[in-house]
């Protein structure tokens, strides 16, 4: 028989109490504490607008938290840093430079390697933001923004261990550092370039990373004949070829469906033909700077196996095959 059954409190009763947490301070946000939210926002994107960075501290639970920031802020393009407080002191304040900006986290808002810092911080940090469970501390009185981050309980049985408070000021932070990507005009594009590896990096490449360009392009002349055709086919192996004019200008493309049906139609006589009889005169092209993922959908939507990649004034740069993204884990 289970604790559960005995009245003991199902370990649902623990997530309840966090998500509890998240909405009293998601309605603080609507209310009273949205002046001092939009006040931290624009002293963030001040400090980016000057080029100065944002020193994340915090210690223990609040520390570890305090790093997760610092890591949001820096993927959604605000340079930031995590600060230990305890090894601030000796010598890690060196990473602060004039014209910082400072976030504080304490729970109690009285954690004495924080308070130790705060005279420090003040002459060297031009303003300090302090996410605190307590308004009335010795950290919060020495902030310039105060942000809320009070739980009228812990998950902890025994209101102790920091469960509900870490769980608000780890989705505040989030929600400050979204805020200032947003007023920023932060793009997926933005996001791209900061994150080029690992599966994430993966989901935003470009076509351009993929593409088949130079000597593994497919392409033929418009006059071309049709064993010539079928020799570029064979050999750059994507299945179809592009037909260009001397300038490099996409003309058309022939794929293995064009010669089917030509085939199928002239029988022998196919091979009298040069490209630009058979050649797809409006083939779907794409721009290089387009991200795999709208690629993919593309291909699928028309039910086609390649894209042909061009630049702005025409010219054909390459050929993205569906192959291509199987290693990307897109499909």
């Amino acid at each position: 028989m289970s604790d559960y059954a005995t009245g003991s409190p199902a370990p649902s009763s623990f997530i309840r109490i966090e998500a509890k947490a998240l909405e009293e301070l998601a309605a603080r946000l609507d209310g009273t504490m949205l002046g001092h939210f939009e006040q931290a926002v624009s002293l963030l994107l001040d400090s980016f607008a000057r080029r100065s960075r944002v020193i994340v501290t915090g210690i223990g639970k609040s520390g570890l938290i305090a790093r997760k920031i610092a890591a949001t802020l820096r993927s959604t393009g605000t340079p930031a840093h995590y600060l230990h407080p305890a090894e601030a002191i000796h010598g890690d304040l060196g990473m602060l430079s004039r014209g910082d900006t400072v976030i504080a986290l304490s729970a109690s808002g009285e954690t004495e390697e924080l308070l130790r810092l705060i005279p420090l911080l003040k002459r060297l940090a031009d303003r300090l933001i302090v996410f605190c469970g307590n308004a009335n501390s010795t950290l919060a009185e020495a902030g310039d923004v105060v942000l809320d981050t009070s739980v009228s309980a812990e998950a902890c049985p025994n209101n102790l261990a920091p469960t509900a408070s870490t769980t608000v000021m780890l989705a505040l932070g989030d929600a400050l550092a979204l805020e200032v990507s947003r007023r920023r005009g932060w793009k997926a594009e933005d996001f791209a370039e900061l994150h080029p590896g690992g599966r994430l990096g993966k989901k935003l490449a470009r076509v351009s990373d993929l593409m088949h360009t130079g000597d593994a392009l497919p392409h033929v002349g418009p006059s071309t004949p049709m064993p010539d055709v079928i020799y570029e086919m064979s050999r750059k192996q994507l299945g179809m070829t592009t037909v260009l004019d001397g300038d490099g200008q996409l003309l058309g493309m022939i794929s293995d469906g064009d010669l089917r049906r030509l085939l199928e139609r002239d029988g022998g006589k196919a091979l009298d033909h040069a490209a630009e009889n058979i050649m797809n005169v409006a083939p779907l092209t794409i721009a290089g700077s387009a991200f795999a993922s709208s690629a993919l959908a593309l291909m699928e939507e028309k039910k086609i196996t390649s894209l042909i990649v061009v630049r702005s004034n025409g010219q054909a740069e390459g050929v993205l095959h569906l192959h291509d993204l199987w290693t990307l884990e897109l499909l």
